[in-house]
Parts: C-alpha cells; sequence; structure tokens
C-alpha cells in the first residue's frame, strides 16, 4: 500500500510542476484530472495553438526507463478517447483546435528535476 501511495504522490507532484511550467509557456490550465469510464487525462489547457490535452509522466531515476516510453499504444488510444469525450462534454470548446500533448518529468536520487519536456502533439490521431 506504501508503494502505491508513494506513486500517487509522485504523479500528484509532477502534476502540480507541470501545471507551473505549462502555465509560464503561456498555457491556460482549464482543467485537472478529467475522468471518465475509459481513463483519465491529467491536464486540459488552452494555448496560442488551441486546446491541450497533457499527459504528465514522471519518473524517479532511470530503473523504470524513460517516461516517455511509458507512453504505450494502448494509453495513446485511451488518451484520444477521453479527449473525445470531453469535447462531447464541452461543445463549447468544439471549435477548437486540439492535440495531445505529453510533459516528461525525470527526478534525480534525491527529488529533484532533471529533466522536464514539454513535447507537442506527442500522440497522434
Amino acid at each position: 500500500m506504501a508503494n502505491t501511495r508513494a506513486r500517487k504522490n509522485l504523479g500528484d507532484s509532477g502534476e502540480r510542476v507541470a501545471a507551473l511550467e505549462l502555465q509560464q509557456r503561456g498555457y491556460a490550465i482549464i482543467a485537472r484530472n478529467f475522468r471518465t469510464r475509459r481513463g483519465e487525462i491529467d491536464l486540459i489547457a488552452t494555448d496560442a495553438d488551441g486546446l491541450a490535452f497533457v499527459e504528465v509522466r514522471t519518473r524517479r531515476g532511470g530503473a523504470a526507463g524513460a517516461p516517455e516510453e511509458s507512453l504505450t499504444p494502448r494509453k495513446r488510444a485511451r488518451l484520444l478517447a477521453v479527449a473525445q469525450e470531453f469535447l462531447q462534454a464541452r461543445p463549447e470548446y468544439a471549435e477548437y483546435a486540439w492535440r495531445v500533448d505529453l510533459v516528461a518529468i525525470e527526478l534525480d536520487r534525491a527529488g529533484r528535476i532533471a529533466r522536464l519536456d514539454v513535447i507537442k502533439n506527442a500522440v497522434e490521431e
């Protein structure tokens, strides 16, 4: 149980860091942890290019691989499905150009950010 809690805490702190980074880059966060039966999107934001559905992947150390590597084909399909559900539920965003971005965060052993990348269009339809 402690491992699950530690992973949730790592994910939550990664999402907070990602939201701050995105805001500094001109994104406006409009939703956090949007959930449907199919899954969840960590952050939903707007920027000059439209609507961004943002998946945040945080890794500590290199043992689990790079954050980008954890975005499996199944997870990609789920993100696209949840994005479509958001657009159906929120018709005010129906005319926006949209994409799925990835924020990849790697922490060093001390828990400091070693790398933070914002990858636009990380998931293609």
